[in-house]
């Protein structure tokens, strides 16, 4: 590990004038080449300490516009038109410069250095991505690649790839099918479980008239007899 003094906010790692413990191939590859800090010797750090006041009313001015341009490009969705095949892979790939571009297009600046883009997007779709105005100020655009500007809007409408919405709705459409096969034998055994209370009440009230007669008749016999 070596200790650098963080010329501008990092995230997870600390504020301006910080000075931070971090991986050497961290420093050499990213934090170093990008003036985002410099090494915590005696000499820079002697150094930092005359131009801390400058470097701060700096970063606060650089803050202040960044936050003033936020709420404009907040929730911005760009449009990148690109070629893929049926399944909604792409024939190459989405990086950062192509976000900044597709930006620049819509006239709105944003530098590919802004744009946070973990890996390249090979897929049709909706993505939501990260832009870094200011180190303290990070606001969401989201980026439409579709094969064309009608399919694009469509990806709008749906919230979704094209290819992914049909194909969620056949995936639907297959559970509503095999839901309705099932539902009906269902059903069937419904009705017949209803039925077999009717057919036995049925039977129940036939057996009670049965039994009923005899037992009107026997008095009249009696009687009958007695007459005679």
């Amino acid at each position: 590990m070596i200790e650098v003094i963080l010329m501008e906010r990092v995230e997870r790692l600390g504020q301006l004038g910080q000075v931070v413990k971090v991986r050497p191939g961290f420093a050499r590859n990213f934090l170093l080449p990008q003036n985002k800090a410099m090494r915590a010797t005696k000499a820079n750090m002697e150094v930092f300490e005359k131009q801390r006041a400058a470097l701060e009313a700096k970063n606060a001015a650089e803050r202040a516009e960044a936050e003033k341009l936020a709420p404009k490009l907040e929730g911005l969705k760009l449009v990148i038109i690109r070629q893929a095949s049926e399944s909604g892979h792409l024939y190459g790939s989405v990086m950062a410069r192509d976000v900044a571009d597709a930006a620049t297009e819509a006239g709105h600046k944003i530098e590919k250095i802004q744009v946070q883009i973990d890996a390249p997007i090979k897929s049709l779709g909706l993505f939501p991505i990260k832009v870094k105005l200011h180190p303290e100020v990070t606001i969401k655009v989201t980026i439409n690649i579709a094969r064309s500007q009608d399919e694009a809007k469509v990806q709008f409408e749906k919230g979704a790839a094209v290819i992914k919405a049909a194909a969620q709705a056949e995936a639907d459409a297959a559970v509503l099918a095999s839901l309705g096969g099932e539902a009906a034998p269902a059903a069937a055994e419904g009705e017949e479980a209803a039925a077999k209370p009717k057919k036995k009440a049925k039977a129940a009230d036939a057996a009670e008239g049965t039994d009923a007669e005899p037992k009107a008749k026997k008095p009249r016999a009696k009687k009958a007899a007695a007459e005679g």
